[in-house]
């Protein structure tokens, strides 16, 4: 029975995605964890229920005018909540933040810093104090003029428009032109306005050249195209753009990742001329605060900001009360492992653990209480020594009067709640429901538990003897970012973890130079060149990278970007799934092909949704909204597509298949079976076969991705790449993982996992620990050997952390 002092929040009856019409109390003002295996519902209880309808009701205060304004998440399907105070969502889904997002905008500490620059800067003699919005890149006020606070100028040579002068521009001389018609089409312009296009491009004339790819002249001709066997093909009015005009425009103004990147290629840049780089102009860079600009103070790792800052002092009360303002903005940044981050990186080059933080150390000073902040794994990307920092800025966020949910599989955080939810038993359709509910001591009383044995040490994994290894793959000088002249060695025909606190360099040594010194040689390779290890990729030397045949890098990042790309597709199981049904015999009977059964061409789908299975529903003075397509109903498909059938199931209701049931389903189709295979070996059986890559979490894409490279055929000697493939992973799952890279490495592959889970660095042979710290306080090699090696390495601060995973395990036999 609630009342108004109902100190719970009461969910009854959640049904939303695989909950099974769940009824759960949680006490407010409280830190819980809700826990459960990948796919179990735990997600869909704190996010899809909890949260979404803490949304909703919020949402139906707001004035229907400002609705239009605010994505909205749905109403959740779920019985009743009593007891929900409004709700703050710090999830690790990333937008898509530009190029001129950076930690001091996602912070708002930038903010801060212009209006100290602003009111209590050192002004040279005579000028005019100068508003906070002069210090900013973003605003017309404050960007350099010339590089429009980019920083940055971008430009292009011939020798990169045209890398072979000795073709002919109907050969394709320049490179840097579209292919196809568009190319065509500015081939055919130069033509019509009387240049050669079928001599070689060195024997052009000079000024010919430079007009061709430099100008900006844009004259229109008439061209007169050359006609094809049975085409029709009349003159038209013809634009000439040159090829660095083409270039440019693209690079700037082209929503395709794909374009963009090729018009990369042909382009270099180098810093500003004018602002050298400082992307401001220069009536800002001659006021300082402590002897320097604000460039320079934003360059600075924020433990380093720190220091200038309480060294300033502050020459007036002004300079006083806005330091102390932006020091205390700084603390939970840096309490939250992130003090090697400066104020101008990138947005887009952070992890989403790290962005979930900075938004978390915002939270901190936001002065809110009252309101139940839900979090997605925070503990995402950090090192064990950084979980603790972590617990103290979440009891902080309770300490201040607020509820705090967090969705977490980290054992040390799961100790320390105060009240926790553990979903499951198992994935998806085995999942669903609320194991226990309470404090976590009494989750040793329920059996059905995946998190119980993980939570009270139960049955320690084996201790295991390390292979030995076959060959050794050496860097030396290694030199990019914060990893300054180091020598690494990667052993051959193991498994090894690369470890250390966040920002210590593990990415940047071998997400950037190991696999960019393998991907050259293999590059080099087959254009039969001299394989080198140039200094453009961080290395000095490398040495046995002949012993690699294959390169193979396993990230997180989208499988795609839009819902019409789903597991199906990426598997390549959706193409043996349309063959089954194209063999069928009313398809044959129809003379339907494989085509018909697709959702993103025209014919065998939905033409009122084109495929999307749902449609956009304008509403006056509300928000859009989207809604089932009323024809097809979800299904996709045209009603006789789906009048045909393949073992009693239409195509619709094979992709919302589990792979788990599409397994039996598709018992027989070897193609299809050794899909699934891999995709239950890496305990994806819960996902659905259409699920949209827009719903998968990154530890999931990862995995799939896995999951697509098992079931190859190995050649060679192949190297696995993988950056914290544990990330979103219950302990439970995490096992799993490991006997499948396990395998990888018994299968004759190398295995190299940057990760922070000790369970992995202690399963591993070859253990390599960057560090001490973070930004320029690491990128040293501070110890590498076996993890039992490393476990007593002094100054290594995953070292104790290793031993006590190490402690609890059995020795086999």
């Amino acid at each position: 029975m609630s009342t108004p002092h109902d100190p719970y929040v009461r969910v009854r009856g959640a049904r939303e995605h695989n909950l099974r019409d769940v009824d759960v109390d949680i006490p407010r003002d409280t830190l819980t964890v809700f826990t459960g295996v990948s796919g179990s519902g735990k997600s869909s209880l704190a996010f899809g229920t909890v949260y979404a309808e803490a949304q909703r009701r919020y949402f139906e205060s707001v004035a229907p005018y400002a609705r239009r304004l605010i994505h909205q998440v749905g109403a959740p399907d779920v019985g009743e909540i009593t007891g929900l105070p409004p709700a703050v969502s710090l999830e690790q889904r990333r937008s898509a933040p530009g190029s001129r997002s950076s930690v001091g905008t996602v912070t708002t500490l930038s903010n801060s810093l212009r209006m100290l620059f602003s009111r209590a800067g050192d002004y040279p003699p005579g000028a005019e104090r100068l508003d906070s919005d002069a210090f900013s890149p973003n605003t017309a006020a404050g960007a350099c003029p010339e590089c429009h606070g980019l920083g940055l100028i971008h430009r292009t040579t011939e020798e990169l428009l045209v890398p072979d002068p000795s073709l002919s521009i109907r050969d394709g001389a320049i490179a840097a032109w579209p292919g196809a018609w568009q190319g065509k089409n500015l081939r055919d312009v130069l033509d019509a306005l009387g240049h050669d296009i079928d001599r070689p491009w060195r024997e052009l004339a000079p000024e010919a050249r430079e007009w061709i790819l430099f100008t900006d002249e844009q004259p229109v001709v008439t061209v007169h195209p050359v006609r094809d066997a049975g085409r029709i093909q009349r003159p038209y009015q013809g634009t000439y753009m040159s090829a660095r005009r083409y270039v440019m425009h693209t690079f700037a103004d082209s929503r395709s990742r794909t374009l963009r990147a090729k018009a990369e290629r042909f382009l270099t840049s180098a810093p500003c001329p004018v602002c050298a780089g400082s992307r401001l102009r220069a009536e800002a860079m001659a006021v300082t605060f402590a002897g320097r600009t604000i460039a320079e103070l934003v360059a600075l790792p924020l433990t380093a900001l720190t220091e200038v800052l309480l060294r300033s002092g502050g020459a007036s009360g002004t300079a006083r009360v806005l330091t102390a303002d932006l020091l205390a903005r700084i603390e939970p940044v840096t309490e939250l492992g992130l003090g090697y981050l400066s104020l101008d990186r990138t947005a887009p080059t952070l992890s989403s653990g790290e962005l979930q933080r900075l938004r978390l150390a915002t939270q901190l000073r936001s002065g809110l209480f009252g309101v139940v902040y839900v979090l997605d794994e925070p503990s995402a990307g950090l090192h064990p020594a950084d979980t603790e920092s972590l617990l103290g800025v979440l009891g902080s966020l309770k300490d201040a009067g607020n509820s705090v949910f967090v969705v977490e599989h980290q054992m040390d955080v799961v100790r320390r709640a105060d009240w926790l939810v553990d979903v499951g038993p198992l994935a998806g359709e085995h999942g669903g429901r609320v194991l226990h509910s309470g404090p976590p001591g009494d989750l040793a009383a329920v059996a059905d538990s995946a998190t119980r044995r993980f939570l009270f040490d139960e049955d320690p994994p084996p201790a295991r003897l390390p292979r030995e290894p076959t060959g050794w793959i050496t860097l030396g000088g290694v030199d990019l970012h914060n990893v300054r002249e180091v020598d690494a060695a990667f052993p051959l025909g193991v498994l090894t973890a690369v470890t250390g606190v966040s920002g210590s360099g593990k990415s940047t040594l071998v997400g950037q130079v190991l696999a960019g010194v393998l991907a050259d040689r293999r590059s080099a390779e087959a254009a039969d060149e001299d394989v080198a290890a140039p200094r453009a990729l961080g290395c000095a030397t490398a040495g046995g990278l002949e012993a690699v045949d294959r390169l193979v890098q396993v990230d997180q990042r989208p499988i795609g970007r839009t819902p019409r790309s789903n597991l199906a597709t990426y598997t390549g199981l959706f193409d043996v799934v349309r063959k089954l049904f194209a063999q069928t015999e009313t398809a044959r009977a129809r003379g339907y092909r494989a085509g018909r059964f697709s959702f993103n061409v025209a014919g065998g789908r939905c033409e009122t949704c084109q495929g999307e299975g749902f449609v956009s529903v304008e509403l006056l003075f509300l928000p859009s909204t989207y809604a089932p397509c009323p024809d097809c109903h979800g299904a996709r498909y045209n009603p006789r597509t789906l009048e045909v059938t393949l073992r009693g199931l239409t195509i619709a209701e094979v992709l919302d298949l589990t792979v788990e049931a599409a397994a039996g389903f598709l018992a027989g189709t070897p193609a299809a079976e050794r899909s699934l295979g891999a995709l239950l070996d890496v305990g994806l059986g819960y996902l659905r076969l259409g699920q949209p890559a827009t719903e998968l979490s990154g530890g999931e894409a990862q995995r799939i991705k896995l999951a697509t490279e098992l079931q190859r055929a190995r050649r060679g000697h192949t190297l696995y790449l993988l950056d914290e493939p544990t990330t979103g992973l219950h302990p439970a799952d995490v096992e799993v993982l490991m006997r499948q890279l396990h395998g990888l490495v018994e299968g004759g592959g190398t295995v190299v996992v940057v990760e922070h889970d000790m369970s992995v660095v202690a399963g591993a042979d070859w253990v390599i620990d960057l560090g001490p710290g973070g930004g320029d306080s690491g990128g040293r090699i501070v110890a590498a050997g076996t993890p039992a090696e490393l476990a007593g390495a002094e100054g290594s601060r995953t070292a104790p952390y290793l031993r006590a995973a190490l402690a609890p395990r059995r020795t086999a036999g």
